[in-house]
């Protein structure tokens, strides 16, 4: 199963590509979409959507996995993320690709064993459990830990 991750964001979006067989994990590719910060919202938003659709066009994945949007202090930033969120959700279910959604919690927990484990330990988990991939950034680091959490959980029907 090859499995898209996404960590949204307006100003980074995450995506990292795996594949899953049995217990098995391999490292495809990863990135970041960085609309222009420049640009007007819906602009930015059309940036989402195109780069994920085009990781789908590339990629082919079987499912993807997403963070489920947790709620800030400052509800517009909340709002704009979900607007960033929905953009590659729509992106990727307009190719009908299951999707799945996580907690950022549970996708922590998943692979570090602690629900708040912090972006160094994600990231050095990422590394441990997939040494091929050397993300450049948290948001890149993160859609792999995605990606992974789901191939993890998904085989418990999670």
């Amino acid at each position: 199963m090859r499995i898209l991750g996404i960590d949204p964001g307006l100003l980074h979006t995450g995506w990292a590509i795996i594949d899953s067989v049995g217990s098995a994990r391999h490292y495809v590719a990863s990135g970041v979409i960085l609309p222009k910060t420049s640009g007007a919202l819906p602009s930015r938003l059309n940036e989402i959507f195109c780069g994920v659709d085009n990781l789908c066009e590339q990629f082919s994945p079987d499912e993807c996995s997403i963070e489920i949007t947790f709620v800030n202090k400052n509800p517009k930033t909340t709002l704009i993320l979900g607007h960033a969120r929905a953009a590659a959700i729509v992106a990727v279910a307009n190719r009908n690709i299951s999707i799945y959604e996580y907690e950022p919690n549970k996708i922590k927990k998943a692979l570090t064993s602690a629900g708040h484990a912090d972006k160094d330990q994600v990231y050095k988990m990422v590394r441990i459990l997939l040494p091929a991939a050397t993300p450049k950034t948290p948001d890149e680091s993160d859609a792999i830990a995605i990606a992974l959490a789901h191939a993890n959980m998904s085989k418990f029907g999670f």
